[in-house]
C-alpha cells in the first residue's frame, strides 16, 4: 500500500535540494563597460570630476605605473590609468565605494582594493613631494614670500592641525578618535609655505589628541630643537605653547606695538587656514569623511596631501567650493579666531601694512 506521507516527504526533500542548488549557484561573471575617461571628457569636465588636470594625472601615472601594473592582461585586467582615476574619483566625491565602482565599471570589492593600492602608491611619494626646505636659497624665498604678506620676518612656515572625519573605528580604542566636536577623526598636523604647499604632515594621531602633543612628538620639533633651522620661526595659534621658534598670538594686546605684532601674525598665520580650505575643496573626501577602515585612512590623507602639492607645483586652478565644504571651512575660520572679513581683505603684497617693521622684529627676537 502506498504511503502518502513518505511520498510527500521525499518530494519536499527534492524541492529543498533543488532550491539550495539554485541559491548557491555562482553568478555569471559580467564584464562591465569601462569608459576611457581621459578621452571622453574635455579638460574642464575632467578637472571637475577628478580635481586634477589631465597633464598632472599623466605625470603622476608615469611615476607610479609600475606599482599599479598587473601581472597579466588576461581576464579583463584593470589598467593602471583606470585604477588611478578610480581613486581620484573617490577622493573627489567621498561617496560609497559601490558608487565609485559603478562609475569606473568595476565591482565594489575591486574598487576597495584599488583605492587601497593607489593610495599607498601615491603616499609612498611623500618624501618626493612633501619636504621641509633645506637649501638656503629656498628658505630665503619662503621667508620672503611670508614677509610680503604682512611684513613678519623670518617665517619659514605656518603650523596648525585639522580634523579629518572618519567612521567609527570600533573596538576598545574607538573613543580615542572622538574629538572635541563629537565626531570620530584623525587630528592631522601640517606646516605650509606661502604658496599653500604642504611642507610637513603628521597624520597618525587620533582626534582626541591635542595639537601641542602632536607637535611635541613630531620630527620637525626635534629639527628646530637641534637648531637646524637657525633663527627661522613657525607661526601657530594659541593652541601651541610659545617658544623661541614657535610664535603664537599675544593673549591681550594693548600697546600699539603689540597690536601691530598681533595683526601681522594673524594675517601671516592665516595662510595655513587657507591651505586647509583649498586642500579640502580640492579633495572633498577630507571634509565629508573617509568611509574606510581606519587602518587605511592614513594612506588616503597623505595621498591627498601629495596630490595637493602636485597641483600647487603645476599651478592648477582651485576647484569650485561646494556648500558642505564651505560651511566646514567657515567654521574652522571662526574657531581659529581670525578677524572677521580677513579672508576677503588680505592683500598678499602687504602694501596696506607698511608700518614700523622694527618693532615686529624686536618682539620676535625676544
Amino acid at each position: 500500500m502506498l504511503n502518502l506521507y513518505e511520498t510527500s516527504s521525499s518530494s519536499d526533500e527534492e524541492n529543498d535540494l533543488l532550491a539550495n542548488i539554485f541559491q548557491n549557484r555562482r553568478k555569471e561573471k559580467r564584464i562591465r563597460e569601462r569608459v576611457n575617461h581621459m578621452e571622453y571628457w574635455d579638460e574642464e569636465e575632467f578637472f571637475i570630476r577628478f580635481r586634477l588636470t589631465k597633464d598632472s594625472v599623466r605625470q603622476l601615472l608615469d611615476i607610479i605605473v609600475e606599482t599599479l601594473e598587473t601581472a597579466t592582461n588576461r581576464n579583463a585586467a584593470i589598467t593602471p590609468i583606470t585604477q588611478l582615476l578610480l581613486a581620484l574619483r573617490y577622493y573627489a566625491t567621498g561617496s560609497m565605494l559601490i558608487v565609485v565602482g559603478d562609475f569606473c565599471g568595476v565591482h565594489k570589492s575591486t574598487a576597495s582594493r584599488m583605492v587601497k593600492k593607489v593610495s599607498e602608491a601615491i603616499a609612498s611619494l611623500r618624501n618626493r613631494f612633501i619636504n621641509f626646505p633645506q637649501d638656503p636659497h629656498e628658505i630665503d624665498r619662503i621667508c620672503t614670500k611670508f614677509y610680503e604678506i604682512a611684513r613678519f620676518p623670518r617665517v619659514i612656515g605656518t603650523i596648525d592641525c585639522t580634523h579629518i572625519k572618519i567612521q567609527s573605528p570600533g573596538g576598545d580604542q574607538a573613543e580615542n578618535f572622538r574629538n572635541r566636536k563629537g565626531y570620530y577623526s584623525f587630528n592631522v598636523q601640517t606646516i605650509c609655505d606661502g604658496n599653500l604647499c604642504i611642507r610637513d604632515i603628521v597624520a597618525r594621531w587620533p582626534g582626541s589628541s591635542h595639537d601641542q602633543t602632536i607637535f611635541n612628538a613630531s620630527s620637525i620639533k626635534a629639527k628646530f630643537d637641534r637648531g637646524d633651522m637657525q633663527n627661522k620661526v613657525l607661526l601657530g595659534d594659541s593652541g601651541y605653547g610659545l617658544s623661541r621658534y614657535l610664535i603664537t598670538p599675544l593673549p591681550n594686546p594693548i600697546l600699539p606695538q603689540e597690536i601691530l605684532f598681533q595683526e601681522a601674525l594673524l594675517r601671516t598665520r592665516y595662510v595655513v587656514e587657507r591651505s586647509y580650505g583649498v586642500w579640502k575643496r580640492r579633495f572633498p573626501i577630507l571634509s565629508l569623511g573617509i568611509k574606510l577602515d581606519y587602518t587605511r585612512v592614513q594612506a588616503v590623507i597623505v595621498a591627498c596631501a601629495v596630490l595637493h602639492n602636485i597641483a600647487v607645483l603645476n599651478g592648477e586652478n582651485e576647484p569650485p567650493l561646494d556648500r558642505a565644504i564651505r560651511d566646514n571651512f567657515l567654521q574652522g575660520i571662526q574657531e581659529a579666531n581670525i578677524p572677521n572679513g580677513l579672508g576677503n581683505e588680505i592683500n598678499e603684497n602687504g602694501a596696506n601694512y607698511k608700518k614700523e617693521t622694527e618693532c615686529i622684529s624686536n618682539i620676535v627676537q625676544v
